[in-house]
């Protein structure tokens, strides 16, 4: 798709990278087909390649509108297109571009501007743990719509206390630890059973996602040089990897030396940096001759069948597909992903499910729909966001699939 950039964008860096991705656009359609808001709304404004027309129309001078932002605010970012696109359309990147072209030049209503922020800076927040610890001891007095963000409290287990000469880094996470602490130890117990020791930087923070999609990139950069710095020196000292368990903050983690290819301090550290992230995933085929060893198939199967969520961070963002269906059912599990639409956005999409409740409610009551189908046990995903936006919809318990596999081992205790 050929751009003329007005002389506003001719020379900047991001006018330069948006016109390359623009240009690599063929405007087939294609993607059309795969993108959860055109299916919904059937606007080709809210779809990848009406967006892509707006960005371009902006990129070249024209001025952007309350409508302009308001198309470009309902892409869930889910990165499907990229999946279909034939041309390799890296449209992440052009979005991310578009939405810090538009809102530097649209304002936004107060209401919604205080929203944006209290997410950004509340998510993030040292206050955040405490707010959700309240919110689960009252969760039963809580509004519905209240209720469904926050989830019932379980307890995180024990963490292991071995040492090991395999060791990889592991990034707690923002609102994981609060809001789901098994998770963590349950991965820090799986990969102790496999001889690999897991080391969390106190000081490395949030991964950034959360400022850089709601259009605080300078201050999610700033974050993201602080996770480099926190992580450099266990870096020089061997690490194998740092794993994510995630998969937001992975698909974000492994974007650093994308988003910093320019930065002078940090542009190699950073690259380096991405080459070293790895989902939980990625470590199975590794991991699973020992925990076949360690995992009694009946043990497994015991579990009952499960339905698998692969999150779009997972299976678009870093385009890891099958991974955790092939492995798990290795072991000895039962696990199986929808027959239908297995790879459309459950509506979670980071904070996607607060700024647009109404979109995300029934893309996720549609996935849940074919995910019952399978009459499952449980449901399984690889994402916290994905885990609390499906639950609010569900009685049928939603976990992280490194919980079954830790409660298979025996290791919880």
């Amino acid at each position: 798709m050929q751009t003329t950039l007005s002389p506003e964008y001719a020379h900047t860096s991001d006018g330069k990278a948006a016109e390359a991705i623009v240009r690599n656009c063929v405007h087939c359609g294609f993607c059309t087909a795969t993108c959860p808001t055109y299916q919904l709304l059937g606007d080709e404004l809210d779809g990848p390649r009406g967006r892509i027309y707006l960005i371009k129309q902006v990129l070249e001078g024209a001025e952007p509108t309350r409508k302009t932002q308001q198309h470009l605010d309902r892409c869930l970012t889910c990165r499907n297109c990229e999946s279909t696109c034939p041309s390799g359309v890296e449209y992440g990147h052009l979005i991310d571009i578009g939405r810090k072209l538009v809102d530097a030049k649209v304002p936004r209503p107060a209401g919604e501007e205080a929203m944006r922020w209290a997410l950004k800076e509340g998510l993030n927040s040292p206050l955040f743990a405490p707010a959700m610890k309240l919110g689960q001891a009252v969760r039963g007095f809580l509004p519905e719509a209240l209720k469904a963000k926050v989830p019932e409290a379980r307890s995180a287990g024990a963490w292991p206390k071995r040492s090991h000469a395999r060791k990889v880094l592991m990034l707690a996470g923002c609102v994981q630890p609060a809001m789901s602490p098994n998770i963590n130890s349950a991965t820090a117990r799986v990969l102790d059973a496999c001889g690999i020791q897991t080391i969390v930087e106190p000081l490395a923070g949030c991964c950034g996602g959360v400022k850089f999609h709601l259009n605080d990139q300078d201050a999610a950069i700033a974050q993201m040089k602080n996770n480099i710095d926190a992580w450099w020196p266990h870096v020089a000292e061997g690490v194998e990897a740092i794993v994510m368990n995630a998969s937001g903050c992975g698909v974000t983690v492994k974007d650093y030396g994308h988003i910093l290819r320019d930065d002078v301090t940090h542009a190699e550290r950073a690259k380096r940096i991405s080459e070293l992230t790895k989902d939980l995933s990625e470590l199975l085929p590794d991991l699973l001759p020992v925990l076949k060893e360690r995992i009694a198939p009946q043990k497994a199967q015991a579990q009952g069948m499960m339905a698998f969520h692969p999150p779009c961070t997972l299976q678009h963002g870093q385009q890891l597909k099958g991974g955790v269906e092939m492995h798990l059912n290795a072991l000895g599990f039962q696990l199986r992903v929808a027959r239908n639409e297995a790879h459309l956005c459950c509506g979670s999409a980071g904070t996607y499910s607060v700024l647009q409740p109404v979109l995300a409610t029934q893309l996720r009551d549609r996935k849940l729909n074919h995910l019952n189908d399978l009459q499952p046990q449980a449901i399984l995903s690889a994402n916290i966001g994905c885990i609390t936006h499906l639950q609010s919809g569900t009685p049928v318990p939603v976990r992280h699939w490194v919980e079954m596999v830790d409660s298979a081992l025996g290791t919880t205790a």
